[in-house]
C-alpha cells in the first residue's frame, strides 16, 4: 500500500505523454526549417542560373551552390521576413518582409576577402534593376558575375581587353563574345546542336541575295572551328553600334547607357575607361569630373543621409564638401558573356555591402532545349567554379 498517496508525483515521475502524429510532423517540419533558414543564412544557398551572361563559364540551367562563410554573412536588415523567401512569398506578388523594425547591417568574420577573378553573387544596386522599388539590400534582386577589379585598381578597357593598373587582366578561358557569321545558307540545326550552340545564342540578322548573316555568342576557340567549315564564308567580332548596325566597335562609338555618364565620358563596352575603383578611406577632391564619376554613388550608397548635388558642389547634411573620403569598399563586375551582360559597365560599381557571397560549385545541370533524355548535363554535376 502507498502510504505517500498525498503527495504529488514529480514530472519525472509521472508517464510522458506520447506526441500526436500531427505533433511529430509539426515538431519535424519546424526543425528543418528552422535548420535550413540558419544554414542558408550562415554557410551557403543555392540559385540557379536564369541568363546566358555568364555563357560558356555557368550555362542557363545551372544550379549551383554559393558560399557565405568566405566573405562573411551579413545580418539581415528585415528581421520580419517569412523564413526562406526573397522579396516575395512564393507564386505570389505579396511581399515576404515587413519593414516595421529596420536594424543596421553588419559581416561577420570571413575567411577571404573579394579578389579579381572571383564569380561574385551580389544584390544588383540600382533602382531600376529592382523593379524600380527599393527594396532593403539584402533583398535586392541577386546576380551572378566575375569580379574584374578591386578596391583601388584602375580599370580600362582597350579592344575587349580588360586592363588592371595598366597591365593585361587574365580572361576566362571559355568568355564570350558576339561574332557576325555569314553562311551560304541556313545552318542546320544538326550542326549547331554539334557545335552547342542553342536558340539563345544566336539569331539571323539578315539574308542578303546569296547568303545568311548570323549573330552568334561564342568562344574564340568555337569561332575558330566553325569558321573552318565550307559553307562559312566569314566571322568576325561584332556588336551592335547604334547607327553603324553590327560591326566592331572602335574607340568613336559611344553607348548612350554606358556608366557614369556617357556625355562626359565617351564609352563603350569595348573601349571602357580609366575608372579608378573606390575603397574605404580613398579621398577625392570634389570637381565636375569626380561628381560626374562617383557622385550618384556617393549619394546613393555610400551611407549619407542628406546628399544633394547642384552647380557642380557635393553638400551633405546641408553643407558643402570640398573633399570627399568613401566610407565603403567597392567592385567592378562583368560578365564572362562580354556582349550579353548588363554590367558594371552599364550601372556602376557594387558596394562591399551589396555582396552576398563566392559562387563555389554546380550540384545540377538542366538543359532546356535539350530533348527529355538529355535534359541533365551530367558532366556538370559537382563542377568547382573558376
Amino acid at each position: 500500500m502507498n502510504w505517500q498517496f498525498w503527495k504529488k508525483r514529480t514530472t519525472e515521475e509521472q508517464p510522458a505523454k506520447p506526441k500526436s502524429k500531427a505533433r511529430e510532423w509539426w515538431d519535424a517540419i519546424l526543425f528543418a526549417v528552422i535548420a535550413a533558414t540558419l544554414i542558408r543564412w550562415l554557410i551557403m544557398e543555392a540559385y540557379t542560373i536564369p541568363t546566358p551572361s555568364m555563357e560558356n563559364s555557368l550555362l542557363v540551367g545551372d544550379f549551383l551552390f554559393v558560399s557565405k562563410f568566405h566573405y562573411g554573412t551579413r545580418t539581415t536588415t528585415t528581421p520580419l521576413q517569412i523564413p526562406l523567401t526573397h522579396q516575395k512569398i512564393w507564386f505570389t506578388e505579396i511581399p515576404s518582409y515587413l519593414d516595421w523594425v529596420k536594424l543596421p547591417q553588419y559581416r561577420l568574420p570571413g575567411i577571404s576577402k573579394v579578389k579579381r577573378e572571383d564569380v561574385v553573387v551580389f544584390n544588383v544596386p540600382p533602382r531600376e534593376l529592382n523593379e524600380y522599388k527599393d527594396y532593403p539590400v539584402d533583398l535586392k534582386t541577386n546576380y551572378i558575375k566575375r569580379c574584374v577589379a578591386i578596391p583601388g585598381d584602375t580599370l580600362r578597357i582597350v579592344n575587349r581587353q580588360v586592363l588592371i593598373n595598366g597591365k593585361p587582366s587574365p580572361n576566362p578561358p571559355l568568355m564570350q563574345y558576339s561574332y557576325i557569321v555569314v553562311s551560304d545558307t541556313d545552318i542546320n540545326k544538326r550542326v549547331l546542336d554539334k557545335y552547342q550552340i542553342y536558340e539563345d545564342d544566336y539569331q539571323i540578322v539578315g539574308r542578303p541575295g546569296n547568303g545568311v548573316i548570323y549573330q552568334m555568342y561564342l568562344t574564340e576557340e568555337l569561332a575558330a572551328e566553325l569558321k573552318k567549315l565550307n559553307f562559312i564564308r566569314e566571322i568576325k567580332v561584332a556588336t551592335y553600334n547604334g547607327n553603324d548596325g553590327f560591326g566592331a566597335r572602335t574607340e568613336k562609338n559611344v553607348e548612350s547607357n554606358i556608366f557614369p555618364d556617357s556625355e562626359a565620358f565617351p564609352w563603350n563596352g569595348d573601349f571602357f575607361g580609366p575608372l579608378v575603383i573606390p575603397a574605404e578611406g580613398m579621398k577625392i577632391q570634389i570637381n565636375p569630373k569626380t561628381l560626374a564619376t562617383y557622385g550618384s554613388t556617393i549619394k546613393l550608397y555610400d551611407h549619407n543621409d542628406d546628399v544633394k548635388i547642384e552647380n557642380d558642389k557635393l553638400f551633405i547634411d546641408g553643407k558643402e564638401v570640398a573633399e570627399y573620403t568613401f566610407k565603403q569598399n567597392y567592385y567592378f563586375m562583368m560578365g564572362d558573356n562580354r556582349h550579353n551582360s548588363l554590367d558594371s559597365r552599364y550601372w556602376g560599381f557594387v558596394p562591399e555591402d551589396h555582396i552576398v557571397g563566392k559562387a563555389f560549385f554546380i550540384w545540377l545541370s538542366i538543359d532546356r532545349n535539350a530533348d527529355f533524355f538529355n535534359k541533365i548535363r551530367w558532366n556538370r554535376f559537382f563542377k568547382l567554379i573558376e
